[in-house]
């Protein structure tokens, strides 16, 4: 089926986004590595969630960092929350915001969740820098 103008253009869209708060070097790895059926999650994924919700004017994309990081949370998706810091960390959130978003998370969605998204944003925020190397 070929895809029309206007799915076209949400694509470019979300890619723009996408690629601003992950990381040129990643998206594009990730769609370089994506066969036929791959390409349909890429698709999908930065039509939909960048170019619609992510392109959408009413919160900043700042606060959208911080909502992820919290349903990332909920959800104990360790791996895909690790991208969101870094994303968190681009779009100007700050450790110490993100530090109160994990404690927040932690009290609504349990210790044991908690502690993989604190052990994850650790791993990344180390890595990143962002945190002060321990004497």
């Amino acid at each position: 089926m070929a895809e029309s103008t206007a799915e076209s253009a949400q694509f470019e869209k979300g890619l723009n986004v996408r690629r601003k708060v992950l990381g040129t070097e990643y998206v594009d790895g990730g769609l370089a590595k994506a066969d036929d059926f791959m390409m349909a999650f890429q698709r999908i994924t930065t039509e939909w969630c960048w170019g619609y919700a992510w392109g959408r004017e009413g919160l900043s994309h700042k606060t959208r960092s911080m909502l992820n990081l919290a349903m990332l949370t909920a959800l104990n998706r360790s791996p895909e929350l690790k991208l969101h810091v870094k994303g968190a960390l681009a779009n100007g959130v700050t450790v110490e915001e993100i530090k109160e978003i994990l404690i927040h998370a932690t009290v609504y969605c349990g210790i044991p969740a908690g502690l993989d998204a604190f052990k994850a944003a650790h791993e990344v925020l180390k890595a990143e820098g962002a945190l002060p190397e321990k004497k």
